[in-house]
């Protein structure tokens, strides 16, 4: 059964800060409840406690809400008035809607001297002859019954006949007690008529689900079909004979009604769980090995080479403001698997990668998850092959750097080495045209001395 959990009342208690010990007001209504529990231990300053519409059969561990004004238990399976005494502040009851057939319980209400309104109606008790007069002159603090006020006469009169209408009253009881009696036997054998029949139906299904049953049948897909239809008209026979099948208003038959509507609920989402399931089975990888680009969450993305870093980027748009925590990132040599919200993405790689140095970050601005990938084959860039080619140098080599005053030449014996001179990076006269090269004119003759052996070739 379902008590009243402390999640529960946290989830109530929003208007509190979900804090749940200085609470004073809170609706539990339409929860299933079955139990009334820990409420007088956890929120010991209530004032306003809503209980309606649920499955409760009995008022118990309230008595400790000392500021308790309003209780409303309405539409329960309450059977009787009880446990109420130390509710010392309470002004207000509500009990419409329930089972109380044993008005003279209504008599422990006599210590709550606060009490003005009490609502009694929709209860069995409110069909016995004599029953607002009796409760009129039983509760003398009461103000206002099923919401109509008491008058002073009303109470004078109920009073003169108060011993006639007790003694019937009594009698009414006892009548009412014999038939809830009758009815709870039958209740029980009702239900034990249903576990018979639904244990009947899992042996039948046993049986017909058998290897021998299903020997013979050339084509199992058509058996399932089968026996599928075969279920469905057995689930609606039985909800038509369940919901046509006249029985009385009782605690019993409405916990009953409620935990059929409760079983065909959680049926009803086992199958809808185990399509789920069904559905989420993507092909990744075919029976033969072969990896598959696969794009459930149809996403945008951009695969790009770059060849100077020597590594393979994916550029996947993924939603701006998914949480990183959905997304699982899979790198392989040959492929890489992205699962987004449980939905793959995977992509063949046109060249083999290391996983290992592989990274993944997300961009800020976009939320687009940009994977790099270095290639496993290393590759010489174009930088070195660059500086390669300066060993090998022509004539054209020499004529530019005998413009920078001297011939460039590889030292290892740091003597020999010397700074360059800032004063002779100068242009060459006849190309700088007028300027500070007038006050050296002997430099610029220097140069031509160390390429003497070289024609001045004007076609070139």
């Amino acid at each position: 059964f379902l008590s009243v959990t402390e999640d529960l009342v946290r989830r109530r208690a929003e208007h509190n800060n979900c804090e749940i010990f200085s609470l004073e007001e809170i609706s539990l209504h339409q929860q299933e409840i079955e139990k009334l529990e820990h409420l007088d231990k956890w929120c010991r300053d209530l004032k306003i406690l809503y209980l309606q519409n649920n499955l409760i059969p009995k008022i118990e561990n309230v008595g400790k809400l000392k500021k308790l004004e309003y209780l409303n238990v309405a539409l329960n399976n309450i059977e009787r008035i009880e446990n109420l005494e130390g509710c010392e502040d309470l002004k207000k009851l509500d009990l419409t809607a329930n089972f109380i057939g044993e008005l003279s319980s209504i008599e422990s209400l006599k210590c709550n001297i606060h009490l003005k309104e009490l609502f009694l109606m929709g209860n069995p008790c409110t069909e016995f002859e004599g029953y607002r007069q009796f409760v009129v002159a039983t509760l003398h603090q009461l103000k206002y019954l099923d919401s109509k006020e008491i008058e002073r006469s009303e109470r004078i009169k109920a009073l003169q006949n108060y011993p006639e209408v007790k003694r019937k009253i009594r009698e009414q009881e006892r009548t009412y007690l014999l038939r809830r009696a009758r009815e709870k036997e039958e209740a029980q054998r009702r239900m034990q008529e249903r576990k018979d029949e639904k244990q009947k139906q899992m042996d039948s299904k046993l049986g017909f689900v058998s290897p021998d049953s299903l020997q013979g049948k050339p084509n199992h897909a058509e058996g399932d079909g089968e026996q599928e239809r075969c279920r469905a008209v057995e689930n609606d026979d039985e909800d038509r004979k369940f919901w046509e099948e006249p029985t009385p208003y009782t605690p019993e038959s409405r916990l009953e009604t409620h935990r059929y509507i409760e079983e065909k609920r959680r049926a009803k989402d086992n199958i809808r769980e185990s399509k789920k399931r069904e559905k989420t089975s993507w092909t990744l990888v075919t029976a033969e090995g072969k990896v598959l680009n696969v794009n459930v969450p149809k996403l945008h993305f951009s695969l790009n080479d770059d060849e100077e870093n020597n590594q393979i980027i994916l550029d996947l748009a993924v939603y701006r403001y998914l949480d990183t925590s959905l997304l699982d990132v899979d790198v392989q040599p040959t492929y890489i698997r992205v699962l987004v919200k449980g939905k793959p993405f995977q992509l063949v790689l046109p060249e083999e990668v290391k996983p290992d140095s592989s990274s993944a970050k997300r961009s800020q601005t976009t939320g687009h998850l940009v994977v790099t990938m270095p290639k496993a084959k290393e590759v010489i860039l174009a930088k070195q092959k660059v500086s390669a080619s300066i060993k090998h140098s022509d004539c054209n080599t020499q004529q530019k750097t005998t413009r920078s005053g001297q011939i460039e030449k590889l030292e290892v014996d740091p003597s020999k080495y010397s700074f360059p001179d800032v004063t002779k990076i100068i242009q060459e006269k006849e190309r700088s045209g007028q300027g500070p090269i007038k006050l050296q004119p002997q430099k610029v003759t220097e140069p031509k001395m160390s390429c003497v052996d070289l024609e001045n070739n004007e076609d070139v």
